[in-house]
This record gives C-alpha cells, sequence and structure tokens, in this order.
C-alpha cells in the first residue's frame, strides 16, 4: 500500500496546502507561502463580476442536462446487452459503443467540427439534398448544449455500461430461473431482479457523478467553444484557465477553483445523505 499511498499524498494531498493562494496576493518573488494575505478579496470580485450568474448558470445547465440524459443511458444499454443471448452479436455491440471510449478529446472534437461543418459537414449535406438550407451548428448558441451532451454520451456511455454489466454479473442465477418457474417476462425479469440488483451500483454511481456537476470537462468545451457560442458555453473551467494561465492571475482563478470544489464537496455530502436516508445505500 505504500507506494499507491505516497503517491495520493505527493500529488493529491499536499498540492491541497497552496490553495491558501486563494486568500494571498500572489507574488512570483515571494511565492505562494511569502505572498501578502487578502481575505477574501478574489471570492468577492469573482461574485460581483458581470459573468457570474452566466458562468454558473451555464455550467449548472451543460451538467444538469448531462447527468439528466447521460446517466439513464448506459444502464438501459448494460440492461440490453445482458439480454442479448447471441454471443457474437453482442461482442460486436459492446465492441461498437465501447471503441469511441479511446478517442482522444482532440480527435473528437475534430470530428464533431468536420460532420457538423456549414458547408461540407455530413449533417449539412444530407439536408441540402433534402431541400433544407445549411445550418452553422457550432456557431448556433442555442444548439451547443446539445451538441456537447450528445457527442459526449456516444463517447462514453459504452465505457459507463461496463461497471453496471458487471453489477448484472453478480446478480443470483437462481432468481431468474424462479422468474422463468413463474412464467415470467424478460421485462418482469428487468423489472423485479435486474434493476433491484443493481440499485447499489447505480446509487453510487449517481453520487459520484452529482458530486462532479461542477466539474464538467473543460478540454473540449473550450475547443468547441467560438465567439458565436461562447455566450452558452463559456463556464467557470473555461474562465478560470482564461483567467488563471492567459492572464497571470493565479490567486483569482484559484478562488474561483476553490469554490467550484466548494460546491461540488457540498452536492456530494448533501446526496449521500439523502441516498443513505432512502435508500440505505452511501459512499459513507
Amino acid at each position: 500500500m505504500i507506494p499507491p499511498a505516497l503517491f495520493f499524498i505527493i500529488f493529491k494531498y499536499y498540492p491541497m496546502l497552496n490553495a491558501v493562494l486563494a486568500f494571498k496576493d500572489y507574488n512570483v518573488t515571494k511565492g505562494i507561502w511569502g505572498s501578502p494575505w487578502v481575505g477574501f478579496k478574489h471570492f468577492k470580485l469573482f461574485f460581483e463580476n458581470p459573468l457570474f450568474w452566466t458562468l454558473i448558470k451555464n455550467t449548472i445547465l451543460i451538467s444538469g442536462y448531462l447527468l439528466i440524459v447521460g446517466f439513464p443511458i448506459p444502464i438501459i444499454l448494460a440492461l440490453a446487452l445482458n439480454e442479448i443471448r447471441n454471443g457474437r452479436f453482442k461482442r460486436l455491440v459492446q465492441l461498437v459503443s465501447f471503441a469511441p471510449y479511446f478517442i482522444s478529446t482532440v480527435v473528437m472534437v475534430s470530428i464533431i467540427m468536420l460532420f457538423l461543418a456549414p458547408r461540407l459537414g455530413f449533417f449539412n449535406v444530407m439536408m441540402n439534398h433534402l431541400g433544407m438550407n445549411s445550418i452553422n451548428f457550432l456557431g448556433e448558441p442555442g444548439m451547443f448544449r446539445s451538441i456537447y451532451v450528445w457527442s459526449d454520451i456516444w463517447q462514453t456511455a459504452g465505457y459507463s455500461a461496463v461497471i453496471f454489466l458487471a453489477a448484472l454479473a453478480g446478480v443470483d442465477p437462481a432468481l431468474y430461473e424462479a422468474a422463468k418457474v413463474d412464467g415470467a417476462s424478460r421485462f418482469q425479469k428487468i423489472r423485479h431482479i435486474d434493476l433491484p440488483g443493481i440499485m447499489p451500483t447505480i446509487t453510487i454511481v449517481f453520487i459520484l457523478n452529482v458530486g462532479s456537476v461542477m466539474s464538467i470537462g473543460f478540454e473540449k468545451i473550450y475547443l468547441l467553444q467560438n465567439p458565436l457560442n461562447k455566450i452558452n458555453s463559456e463556464i467557470i473551467a473555461t474562465y478560470v484557465y482564461q483567467i488563471g494561465l492567459l492572464n497571470a492571475n493565479y490567486s483569482f482563478a484559484t478562488a474561483v477553483g476553490l469554490f467550484n470544489s466548494a460546491i461540488n464537496l457540498l452536492l456530494l455530502v448533501v446526496v449521500n445523505m439523502l441516498a443513505k436516508r432512502l435508500s440505505n445505500t452511501s459512499i459513507w
């Protein structure tokens, strides 16, 4: 246990000490610990920033959209795969749904841009053949969230379904035999055996997903972002990057990131507490 413990201490817990940067006015020559304390100055600047509510709204809407739509799909996919009796077809579906997860973010964004290109993109070419006008999908702010969420579901649904397939493998086969004797249909088996059997796993995964609502992926959104859709695509993560790294305002960026982490922690604790009361299943 010593190597992984050292890894987490050195690369995870020790860097947390530098979060004091959020309460200081960082000076390169004096360093993090030598810089003067300014209290909650940077938090106050962020809360008074005209972009504050826009950043919060965009982050929550995109994350909430992804959670509401994206969370059930891997469960449905796992249940469907579990019902397939043809082994070769089952392996083929698993391969096709699992493979996109290994596509890098940059390549994935390039594929999305090529498919949604205004003139030569696949979707616009098909629309033109059907007599419809071309649409600049990535230039329409209202379409950004759907493009991000559904492309993310396509990329990660197969991988996310693996944990539910593993949980289904642990369901007692005797339950299926008893249900078969009682004349239960496939849907009834799913409803009364599969879902209750994997409900603890579903609860834990849901808690973890809610706990990372405010930590939506930075890379993909930043690469899909452009001046036309920025009103709906600017989130806390991209704002921290621009302020912290591009403008070298490290203290302010740390304060924003710390606020984001605090919200995630609060959500995690609240959802974990509710799950423990309602289902007696929780992380701790």
